[in-house]
């Protein structure tokens, strides 16, 4: 039996636009949303790019590539590890315990930013990688940047970036009031911001660790 080709879905138009590497959270974002508007890739690349353009003319590109090529077979190998984007990570000693959240920058290797080194942030891994998504969004908010993509290996933290807000159940106490508040500003910045960028899943099993992993596994 041949081995399930894996797919990205691009959606333009849904309760949550970028790209998804499940049909079920494809799904997730656009059944029962007006006028949805949405399309399976074979590569990151592709959908990336189809990502940041119009969602019209890709999928008319898609439909006379079909009809020209139809029995033309997609590539279906690995993705090679990607050479640019920003990838954020987090850290936790302990659940909940002392944590931080850092941003890289894939091409350079450089260290972008790092939240909680102080020690002073308790709260858990989840927390620190949706942080974490929510601060490059919004550097890259500030700087006009709508087309660097934002990698993750964290599926949860993704999940919470696309519903708007943070789902912990972080208690309050004065030990994690700082976390806190941080999760609050978060939470605000989402409701009243979009984020245009792509956020990906990092693919650890084909690259590696993500870069701006701790190393503390």
């Amino acid at each position: 039996m041949s081995k399930a080709r894996r797919k990205f879905y691009v959606v333009w138009q849904g309760y949550s636009p970028g790209i998804y590497d499940s049909w079920t959270e494809c799904q997730q974002q656009t059944v029962n949303y007006p006028g949805a508007k949405f399309k399976s890739f074979d590569s990151l690349e592709e959908a990336t790019a189809a990502y940041r353009g119009n969602p019209e003319g890709q999928l008319d590109l898609v439909r006379a590539i079909a009809s020209a090529l139809p029995g033309m077979e997609a590539f279906t190998g690995r993705l090679s590890r990607p050479k640019s984007g920003i990838a954020v990570d987090g850290a936790c000693a302990g659940n909940p315990g002392v944590m931080e959240y850092r941003g890289v920058d894939i091409a350079s290797g450089r260290e972008l930013f790092r939240i909680g080194s102080a020690g002073n942030l308790i709260g858990t891994n989840n927390i620190a990688e949706y942080l974490a998504i929510v601060h490059v969004a919004a550097l890259l908010k500030k700087a006009g940047d709508t087309t660097t993509t934002i990698y993750s290996d964290s599926r949860t933290a993704q999940s919470w970036v696309r519903k708007g807000a943070a789902r912990s159940t972080l208690e309050y106490a004065p030990a994690t009031a700082a976390t806190k508040a941080l999760i609050d500003r978060a939470d605000l910045w989402l409701h009243n911001n979009r984020i245009m960028n792509p956020i990906v899943k990092w693919d650890t099993e084909a690259w590696g660790e993500i870069p701006a992993d701790f190393g503390r596994k």
